[in-house]
């Protein structure tokens, strides 16, 4: 007997019918906070920004506070999420669409994702598509996730959820993001206790 697995894109349709998009925001509130200080700390000039899978838009809103961000994109492939993330915010720019199958109108300086690459069969084929086709010179990709090799409370997810995931370890991801161009490749964990070891964020900037 085959399982079928669910696509991931399903998988966020229900939640965001279900508000569970409520409880992932408050869930990654910690760490994204953490990435949006890092991003922002870098910037001294305005600068725009995609969120790769941006749920209900969450991080856009904030990120467009930020005073120097000029222009501020979310794309996702869930229909739900995407009318959940424009209902919050009428007249943000928020688009569905097939990540590898989607490009700005022009690049941008920060691509940001928070739980998304590892969704994807190849993450490296969605990685090379953002720094080719997304990416300004010198722009940044920057993601955040927990679910890696070292984090084995992470590791039932896919049978959880009865999706495809793709595990790899810190030492892979850092591995996969040399492969695409990316350079000054940094990464830390944030938000740890004591069953878990934190969400994984990685970034690092498009060779000029």
């Amino acid at each position: 007997m085959t399982n079928k697995f669910k696509k991931a894109i399903e998988i966020f349709d229900g939640w965001a019918l279900n508000d569970k998009d409520i409880g992932m925001e408050e869930n990654h509130t910690f760490a994204v906070e953490k990435m949006l200080k890092h991003i922002t700390k870098t910037k001294n000039s305005p600068f725009s920004f995609i969120d790769a899978g941006c749920g209900n838009g969450w991080v856009v809103r904030k990120i467009k506070s930020y005073h120097l961000c000029e222009k501020a994109i979310g794309v996702d492939g869930s229909k739900e999420m995407i009318l959940k993330a424009k209902r919050h915010d009428p007249k943000g720019s928020y688009i569905q669409a097939e990540l590898m199958n989607w490009n700005p109108e022009s690049k941008v300086d920060v691509v940001h994702s928070m739980e998304v690459l590892y969704y994807f069969t190849n993450p490296q084929k969605l990685i090379e598509h953002i720094v080719e086709n997304w990416l300004s010179n010198s722009g940044m990709l920057i993601s955040g996730m927990d679910y890696y090799k070292e984090n084995p409370n992470s590791h039932s997810w896919p049978d959880d959820l009865n999706t495809r995931m793709t595990l790899l370890s810190i030492k892979d991801w850092i591995k996969v993001f040399k492969r695409c161009g990316l350079e000054n490749i940094e990464t830390f964990q944030t938000n740890s206790s004591n069953d878990f070891l934190g969400t994984l964020i990685i970034f690092g900037k498009k060779s000029k």
